[in-house]
């Protein structure tokens, strides 16, 4: 029970993860510390006016900013504890020796892509915020969220806890792979749109600029071998590359709309209906969160809650397909 339990809670813990991660990057606090895994030298922060001096002669080039090294180093710190709690799972499961292989295994790999994850933070600071990379380190954070869930429903399982089977059907487990397929390419787009400074291209809803296709540069928007640097902080991109950005991620909220609701319906139709309902909220939780940031002009808040929706919603599919 003690294994459920730590899941459970790093499962929960790595929900909070992510949503500073977004703070860190909606603040414009990604380098806020501009050397890793310390801040300016320092194991902390600096906060005395000896150790800012010493800060600023380090780094001549990044003036120290307290309000942008505060969420960096929360988040640094938030996310190597979470890191390890997952090895605190491993080790409390490889100790169980009951428990089945799969468990056994995607504990393990859950290690290993935390690990990756980390070499992500790193290159985050070193590569001055390339987009690639912060989108890279986006989507494992993602993804190691979504382990980590379905990792806990396997353990719960495993104990044993009666719960009535869901038993979807091949075909629907077909349709639910599909939704986390044009969910998971929907996070790219979010995540391409936030880490090239996008999101207030189109300042209007539900045209842009007034108009519903207005000019844009969807070969530099989407070029994914831009050069490194030198600093990618308030994005580098054009404004018309900047608008493909954005008009490819809000149209393809519109397909993903469609597409979920018409799984909500075969849900619904084959009897599952709290598993339909539940998905359609999380749906519609997620459409007013991205409607509102256009309106509000991306208020910090809407904004990592569109992040959390976003996860929320591509672990709720995973664990109805993948629980099992």
């Amino acid at each position: 029970m003690f294994t459920k339990a730590l899941t459970l809670f790093s499962g929960v813990f790595a929900f909070m993860v992510v949503a500073l991660g977004a703070w860190t990057r909606l603040a414009d606090a990604g380098l806020g510390c501009p050397d890793w895994p310390g801040c300016y030298g320092f194991i902390t922060i600096p906060i005395n006016q000896e150790d800012i001096s010493l800060a600023n002669e380090r780094f001549p080039d990044s003036p120290y900013e307290l309000a942008k090294a505060i969420p960096e180093v929360i988040h640094r710190y938030f996310a190597a504890f979470l890191g390890l709690l997952i090895i605190g799972i491993y080790l409390s499961i490889i100790k169980k020796h009951d428990f089945p292989k799969h468990i056994r295994t995607l504990s393990g790999f859950l290690v290993l892509w935390v690990c990756m994850q980390g070499l992500f933070g790193y290159l985050t600071v070193s590569l001055k915020l390339w987009p690639q990379v912060v989108t890279s380190h986006l989507l494992a954070g993602f993804a190691a969220t979504v382990i980590l869930w379905v990792l806990f429903f396997k353990i719960k399982d495993f104990y044993g806890q009666a719960r009535k089977k869901w038993n979807l059907s091949n075909p629907i487990l077909k349709l639910i792979s599909i939704g986390i397929f044009l969910v998971t390419f929907q996070i790219f787009l979010g995540a391409w749109t936030s880490t090239n400074y996008a999101a207030l291209s189109c300042p209007d809803f539900p045209t842009c600029q007034g108009v519903f296709w207005p000019e844009a540069d969807f070969k530099k928007g989407f070029n994914l071998f831009q050069a490194f640097g030198p600093n990618f902080l308030g994005g580098l991109l054009d404004h018309e590359s900047r608008v493909a950005i954005h008009l490819v991620h809000r149209y393809g909220a519109i397909v993903i709309t469609l597409y979920l609701s018409g799984l909500a319906w075969v849900l619904f139709s084959n009897g599952y209906l709290l598993l339909s309902l539940g998905l359609l909220l999380a749906l519609i939780f997620q459409l007013v969160l991205g409607i509102s940031n256009v309106l509000f002009s991306l208020p910090l808040l809407v904004a990592v809650g569109h992040n959390l929706g976003g996860l929320f919603l591509i672990n709720y599919l995973s664990v109805l397909r993948f629980r099992e």
